[in-house]
């Protein structure tokens, strides 16, 4: 390895004595002394300095960088104010050229996004497909971007691969990186920004190697590889000048990169390497730019690349593959500290510190880091270039660097005591009962932990573990804990935002229309929204838009608090919370689908209904949701016409339920438009009604099939029998299908038997004597809540049987003994709710109309299913008489006739006393008023 080394390094500079030859020697002679078998340490120790010799001579300046490092910022910082390159190679992906202008109308941290849908040449397993590349103000990234986007005469050139080879290159089980969150710690809202995106970093500077990576934190007394390489990297090279950056970076990376196994990510990093160097030298050679002038800025672990492509007097040829026929869209979505520190695997709050370690140099350097113009949330910086510093020959800095101690930085108590006074006024806020003591104890513990850890001054690290050890006690009081507080107070989780320039049309386009609202839309905060659609008919298209947000966004991204949308529904006034200021990266995602809302909610629509999995019962609720939101009968004529299809195909009925449902529903709404059915609608009864009387027999016998789903397959059947029969369909097949059926499972027999009678084929009374016969069987007991269940489901498909439902319950409760009815009814409760919740309420109903209303009532209550006894005859009485009575019996005829005509048999009585004496009384003692009204009649 050693001699490989050597050799690639001469044929590089050839007659150039290496700069490094005395480090390499001093390496060498230690490994010998150290190591027992010292050929592989000896190797692994001269090829480290053999990578940074080789990338030093490099003709093409390489700028090492670490993905948002402070340091790298500032030498970054530094060097572009001494080079001042022509042109700046930055390892990012390619296609994201476009996008990078559009950083000036954002507020940092935000990500650059490729996203495709459509997908040519992957698999559709892997759809969506979304590469981000998150940008921050403390990364040497942001500060090469800003220099070459805003200084006249300077080309920025992206060499990475492609998003497309991002995914072509990919593994198949691609491994996740390492999360260093702790175990039942609740990751933070904006974690979730990026969403399931790839992240594109420059310079994944970390350990590949797992032993490697905990003999550094063990030895280095840290908990975790980022405050690893804070106190050991970050921390010394803050200060130091350019070359021993370089050459600590190169030599770091080159470490990492020795000791990295063998497998699919190496080789797909060495693809990049080979990847990059070919852009460049096709660009060099296409521009003619002199390389002096270049600056290639990549990874550290890029930057001690040993593949044959490497540099550019390498002429060995590699072979881009082309890109696939995928559709890729571009855009800049919102990002976070704590999205970078989820997606990179980075431990929580390090980004946030690191960007507080980074505002801290600037003001200690009095640098001045480099700015786009206009930039949203960061202070106006002057740009003004000092004359280029031409470079001398490389020197020899990393003996010095590794044979001296780092140089400490005193300990800064002002700093520390407004950490220690800010963290207990934070923790009272929150619920902590902390007091000046606790800032104290903070202050004092933050120095013995710094000493502890062989530091002059404390770091953030050791802050945040004293603040935890003093402060926090047996448990949290609020929504925060002591290391949230602390990471909020070292600068917090800031969340980026895209400015409205730098959206995609459809996201201006839903800005712009809810405008009449009067909200700022742009706010984190919850807003809102009050609409009087009454009084402000005006804002009608601002509901229906907010209707169409809530079906395609996050639940929480638009709620309604008041009001509601169905079929045939609208609300007077609404009420809303929006957060779309937390959702914007929802918001601009939809912008990749199309052009206006309307448009990404037909496509869904579509492409739910055209899905391989799709069902009847998902095509209804498509055409539900066109009805609710876009109103156009084109459009849900076709998805009607695909719901038809996908029923009449189907060989499963585990959809019935959702299928009866949603098409009373949509009949029902049709039918109150005033408005004749749609042609799709009969015709789905019909298929409908055709394809349940053949899936029937089998449902009602298979085991896979519940007693809900043929329940719900008959009352399709009864409840579109009159419209199907209208339509040509014949009812014969029911009923041959209802003779087919000869179930086994109790609740199936039940069933059959309340289809049975519903049509006809099963008297009430034989029905209602099997009931009785199955509750007169002692073995039969056990599994009568069975039956129960089915007749309790046979009240869908025969809402007439619902009071002989509440008899067979009634039977069983008051027939069965108490030790055999205990028993079973736990399971009749439990299998009631589980199996028929949404029919107890008619149940319940039912039983509320047949029992008495009163405790009283229930002693004289007679069931009205039980046989009453037959009334005795009355006594015959003598008709009263008076002239009516004797009208009749001196005309017969009359009366005869009437009583043949309706089949009455009766015996004429001879007249008796009146049967109102009192009122006979009272005619005879004062006859003056009844001989006055006979006088007017006369």
């Amino acid at each position: 390895m050693t001699e490989q080394a050597s050799l690639t390094t001469k044929q590089a500079s050839p007659g150039q004595a290496s700069p490094f030859g005395s480090l390499r020697e001093q390496l060498l002679d230690a490994a010998t002394a150290f190591a027992g078998a010292p050929a592989d340490l000896s190797g692994i120790l001269a090829g480290l300095v053999d990578d940074v010799d080789r990338a030093l001579r490099e003709e093409l300046e390489i700028f090492p960088v670490c993905h948002h490092s402070p340091a790298s910022a500032l030498a970054m910082v530094r060097r572009l104010r001494e080079k001042q390159p022509k042109v700046v190679y930055l390892e990012l992906c390619e296609d994201l050229r476009p996008l990078l202008t559009e950083l000036r109308n954002c507020r940092l941290p935000v990500a650059v996004q490729a996203f495709a849908t459509t997908l040519d040449g992957f698999p559709d397993s892997w759809a969506p497909l979304s590469v981000v590349a998150p940008i921050t103000e403390a990364s040497a990234e942001y500060q090469a971007i800003s220099y070459a986007l805003d200084t006249p005469g300077v080309e920025l050139v992206l060499v990475d691969r492609s998003s497309d080879h991002v995914f072509q290159w990919r593994p198949k089980e691609e491994p996740k990186p390492k999360d260093e969150q702790k175990p039942g710690e609740e990751p933070s809202e904006e974690a979730g920004l990026h969403g399931d995106a790839v992240g594109v970093e420059i310079g994944d500077l970390r350990p590949r190697f797992a032993e490697l990576e905990q003999h550094l934190l063990h030895h280095g007394k840290v908990r975790h590889w980022s405050e690893w390489w804070d106190q050991y990297v970050e921390q010394p090279l803050s200060g130091a000048d350019y070359d021993t950056y370089r050459q600590v970076m190169v030599l770091i990376g080159s470490l990492f990169r020795r000791l990295t196994p063998d497998g699919e990510r190496l080789a797909m990093d060495e693809d990049r390497e080979r990847y990059m160097w070919t852009r460049m030298r096709e660009h060099l050679a296409a521009s003619g730019a002199d390389p002096a002038d270049c600056l290639y800025v990549c990874g550290a672990f890029h930057a001690a690349s040993r593949v044959e492509q490497f540099g550019l007097r390498s002429t060995t040829p590699y072979e881009i593959s082309p890109r696939t026929d995928t559709k890729w869209l571009y855009g800049l979505i919102p990002s976070s500290h704590s999205a970078i520190e989820a997606q990179f695997g980075l431990a929580p709050g390090s980004v946030s510190i690191a960007a507080a370690t980074w505002a801290k140099a600037v003001t200690r350097s009095r640098l001045t880091p480099f700015q786009l113009a206009g930039q949203k949330g960061a202070r106006k910086r002057a740009a003004k270039l000092p004359a280029p510093v031409p470079r001398g020959e490389v020197a020899d800095r990393l003996t010095g660097f590794l044979s001296r101690p780092p140089a400490l930085d005193g300990l800064d108590e002002a700093e520390l005591l407004g950490w220690c006074v800010d963290i207990v006024r934070l923790a009272r806020r929150n619920g902590y009962l902390a007091s000046t003591a606790d800032a104290i104890a903070v202050y004092e513990s933050s120095i013995l932990l710094a000493g502890m850890r062989n530091r002059a001054r404390p770091t953030p690290y050791d802050f945040q573990d004293a603040a935890v050890t003093c402060i926090e006690k047996d448990a949290v009081p609020g929504r925060r804990d002591v290391r949230r507080l602390c990471e909020i107070l070292l600068g917090g989780d800031r969340v980026g935002e895209v400015g409205y320039d730098a959206l995609p049309p459809l996201a201006r386009d839903v800005y712009d229309r809810l405008e009449p609202l009067g909200l700022d839309l742009d706010k984190r905060t919850i807003q809102r929204a009050l609409i009087d659609l009454k009084a402000e008919p005006e804002l009608v298209p601002c509901s229906d838009l907010l209707w169409m947000l809530r079906y395609l966004l996050p639940d929480d991204a638009v709620r309604p608090i008041m009001g509601e949308r169905g079929l045939g529904e609208r609300s007077i006034q609404e009420s809303w919370d929006l957060a779309f200021g937390r959702h914007q990266r929802s918001i601009i995602e939809l912008g990749y689908e199309g052009v206006t809302i309307e448009q990404v909610l037909e496509q869904r629509l579509r492409r739910s209904v055209r899905d391989p999995t799709a069902t009847a019962a998902v095509a209804l609720a498509a055409v539900e949701d066109a009805e609710l939101f876009l109103g156009s009968r084109r459009f849900t004529d076709e998805l009607g016409a695909r719901a038809v299809e996908l029923l009449s195909a189907e060989r499963s009925v585990d959809d019935a339920p959702e299928v009866l449902r949603r098409i009373r529903r949509l009949m029902v709404y049709y039918r109150a438009k005033g408005t004749e059915l749609p042609a799709w609608c009969e015709e789905f009864a019909t298929t409908g009604y055709a394809q349940y009387c053949t899936l029937l027999p089998t449902a009602f016998v298979a085991e896979d099939t519940g007693v809900r789903q043929v329940a719900a397959m008959l009352g399709f059947l009864f409840s579109m029998e009159s419209l199907a029969l209208a339509l040509g369909c014949d009812r014969a097949q029911l009923e041959l299908a209802v003779r087919q059926s000869h179930p086994e499972a109790p609740a199936k027999v039940a069933l059959l038997w309340a289809a049975q009678t519903q049509l006809g084929l099963l008297p009430v009374t034989e029905l209602r004597e099997r009931c009785d016969e199955l509750l007169a069987n002692p073995l039969v007991i056990p599994s009568f809540p069975q039956y129960i269940i089915g007749f309790v489901q046979a009240m869908e498909p025969a809402p007439v049987l619902s009071g002989f439902v509440v008899e067979v319950i009634s039977k069983a409760f008051g027939r069965l003994p108490d030790n055999v009815l205990l028993p079973w009814l736990p399971k009749l409760i439990t299998t009631l709710r589980d199996q028929a919740g949404e029919l107890m309420p008619v149940l319940v109903r039912e039983a509320g109309r047949t029992f008495p209303g009163s405790l009283t009532a229930v002693d004289s209550w007679v069931p009205p299913w039980t046989a009453r006894p037959a009334p005795a005859p009355a006594a015959a009485r003598a008709a009263a008489a008076g002239p009516v009575t004797e009208l009749l019996i001196g005309h017969p005829d009359a009366c005869d006739a009437v009583a043949g005509l309706l089949g009455c048999a009766g015996e004429w009585r001879a007249p008796g006393g009146s049967a109102h004496r009192e009122a006979t009384a009272l005619l005879t003692g004062h006859p003056e008023t009844a001989l006055a009204l006979a006088g007017l009649l006369a």
